[in-house]
């Protein structure tokens, strides 16, 4: 009953029909947060693209500025001199077979795995396991590459992946907790708008930013004035 008093609190504190200005948002994402635990914010923007076609897909990666507020478990598939540079960068888990072995028999103590492209053929064979649960490396979100100090260290330091839904040409990213400041939730939201900004795609026609709400873990969703949001980014 106390908990349904509370969310009905959140969802009086929050206009309907508003659409609010970002930094309005951040403000009121944490005053309607209401659960006893750390609430995690998520921005989910539908986009102005049809994900079915090839031409109209919308995925990369992003390092917020101040983070997601969670600490990330990294894997990196590697061997010879780039198992230390992993290891040095912060790695939880360095190594090649034995993980896949591992993953295979249902270990996934993981939040991101990178990968040497010489790696990718051991790799390759977890696509059934990482697929589905959008843990595959990649070479356009950075997660495929011979530099893996640097992909490691971005993965700590608060490294998004986005990639758009085909249902509902939806983007879901986290941008922080409850917790945090609003200027600082304003400044991830910004940076992952302007992100997504950048990768509209040729073939994408009309109103790119079609809707944005954010929102915390239990609390309701706040609405962002799209054209307010591009204007800010």
């Amino acid at each position: 009953m106390r908990v349904g008093k509370r969310r009905k609190a959140a969802l009086e504190a929050v206009q309907q029909g508003q659409r609010y200005s970002v930094g309005e948002a951040c403000s009121l994402v944490k005053q309607v947060a209401f659960a006893r635990f750390d609430e995690t914010v998520d921005l989910a923007v539908r986009l102005g693209i049809d994900p079915k076609q090839a031409d109209q897909q919308v995925r990369g990666a992003v390092v917020l500025p101040h983070g997601t507020g969670s600490t990330k478990r990294v894997l990196v598939f590697a061997k010879g001199d780039k198992v230390a540079e992993a290891e040095e960068a912060g790695a939880d888990y360095v190594g090649g077979d034995d993980y896949v072995a591992k993953i295979n028999e249902g270990w996934l103590e993981f939040d991101t795995v990178v990968a040497t492209p010489d790696m990718m053929g051991q790799v390759g064979r977890l696509g059934r396991v990482l697929g589905p649960r959008g843990l595959m490396p990649n070479p356009k979100t950075g997660t495929v590459t011979f530099d893996v100090g640097k992909a490691v260290r971005e993965a700590k330091a608060g490294k998004v992946e986005f990639r758009v839904e085909r249902k509902g040409a939806i983007v879901h990213v986290p941008v922080g907790k409850a917790s945090f400041d609003a200027d600082k939730l304003e400044e991830n939201v910004r940076t992952l708008v302007g992100t997504l900004l950048r990768a509209k795609p040729a073939a994408a026609k009309g109103t790119y930013l079609r809707s944005i709400t954010l929102s915390s873990t239990m609390g309701p969703g706040i609405r962002i004035d799209p054209s307010s949001a591009e204007a800010e980014a």
